[in-house]
């Protein structure tokens, strides 16, 4: 039997350039999925455990956005060459089926790296792809409710391409064991084999990328379909931020964000709270510098951090199921550069005193405030197993602003 030595597919028989597209691409993805699996399920109870779970995702993302560059280029290739003839052209079902599955493997190879990209670059924290490039995306937000999509994309994908990929491996062995032909070796050592497909083939060549796109959008329906879990967590979407209504003070907060911000694994990662309330008691012409008194409560269970919220929510960290509620008691007093709520910081079961400078503008019955301040996690026995800031920073800030209206 000859072989193709050239670069370019023949009507007979497939060029080196398109097998080691082949065969570059099946490296990737059969070394991608396995870790995506293993990092899956691997704890994270202690901080060397989460630094081996991040990193084996980062080698699973970074193989993901190579094998996404390879399939794209394998891609534009095969737009400029021939397919060699089908060996079988009389067998016109198992024809279409073959077609079928390399016409979903071809989507499959696109599809799942792209949506998987697509959540890294939406979301915040974890794992970062090596690559000097591929953090964010052009026209990608960092959105949780675009991550939650892509998640759900990416996880039905890989379901559609672990099946084609068993189907492609089953129909090759089924080619060379039973059928004893030369398909593998066309493959394997460019051997060509086969004749020219007649006008039946080609008549017929367009319903299998007609079935692989029906299946694909049946499979987009279906993780649409789903509830929106966090990535990792399995917890739904967190709500909106809205303050609680409070019955005492004579300010009530109309709308406002209580948000944080940290480093994990170098990068910055944010999040907020959608649960809290702020009771509020202030008269800016009260004669001393004492104004009035706040008392803010956080509903722990309520942090959205990306895709590290059960992290951040687990024992090792805020401990939510055990200390789901965070709270803040201060008297408010003038200053020279604005005013300062002074008290202290109940997190985590630990009260630490704090002091926290703001900005306020008064325009008749409506109050505006804006304040920022910078947290060590260390002080409220948060982390502690994380000696260091390899993995996670020890400065956490926050963000408050809110409006209030005066009763």
């Amino acid at each position: 039997m000859s072989r193709n030595t050239s670069l370019s597919n023949t009507g007979h028989s497939f060029g080196s350039v398109t097998r080691t597209f082949h065969w570059l691409t099946a490296l990737l993805i059969l070394t991608a999925i396995p870790l995506g699996l293993i990092a899956n399920d691997m704890a994270y109870d202690t901080a060397e455990a989460l630094a081996r779970k991040a990193q084996m995702f980062s080698y699973h993302k970074t193989l993901g956005v190579a094998a996404f560059a390879v399939a794209l280029l394998r891609l534009l290739w095969a737009l400029t060459q021939r397919h060699p003839a089908p060996l079988h052209p009389g067998r016109r079902l198992e024809t279409m089926l073959a077609g079928a599955v390399h016409w979903l493997l071809y989507v499959s190879l696109l599809a799942v790296p792209l949506s998987g990209w697509v959540g890294h670059a939406a979301t915040s924290g974890f794992a970062p792809i090596l690559w000097p490039l591929g953090q964010d995306m052009p026209l990608v937000p960092k959105s949780e409710a675009v991550a939650q999509i892509a998640g759900a994309l990416h996880w039905v994908f890989t379901k559609l391409l672990i099946v084609s990929i068993l189907l492609h491996i089953a129909g090759a062995l089924k080619h060379h064991l039973i059928d004893r032909d030369a398909t593998l070796h066309r493959m394997v050592s460019g051997v060509a084999a086969g004749r020219s497909a007649g006008r039946a083939a080609k008549s017929t060549s367009r319903y299998p990328a007609f079935a692989a796109l029906i299946i694909y959008a049946a499979g987009s329906a279906l993780a649409l379909s789903l509830p929106a879990p966090d990535a990792r967590s399995g917890q739904t979407a967190a709500a909106a931020p809205v303050p609680a209504i409070v019955e005492g003070g004579n300010w009530q907060v109309r709308d406002g964000t209580l948000s944080i911000s940290t480093r994990q694994f170098g990068s910055d990662i944010q999040g907020s709270f959608a649960i809290w309330s702020a009771e509020i008691t202030f008269d800016a012409n009260a004669p001393d510098a004492n104004k009035g008194q706040v008392e803010v409560r956080i509903d722990t269970t309520s942090l959205s951090l990306g895709s590290v919220t059960a992290q951040a929510q687990g024992p090792g960290f805020l401990d939510t199921a055990k200390f789901d509620t965070a709270t803040f008691n201060a008297r408010i007093r003038k200053t020279n550069a604005g005013y300062s709520a002074d008290g202290a910081l109940t997190l985590h079961g630990v009260e630490v005193p704090l002091s926290l400078p703001f900005a306020l503008t008064i325009d008749q019955d409506i109050a505006t405030m804006s304040a920022a301040i910078a947290l060590d996690r260390r002080d409220f026995g948060i982390g502690l197993t994380y000696q260091d800031e390899t993995t996670i920073g020890f400065e956490t800030r926050v963000r408050i602003d809110l409006t209030a209206k005066r009763r």
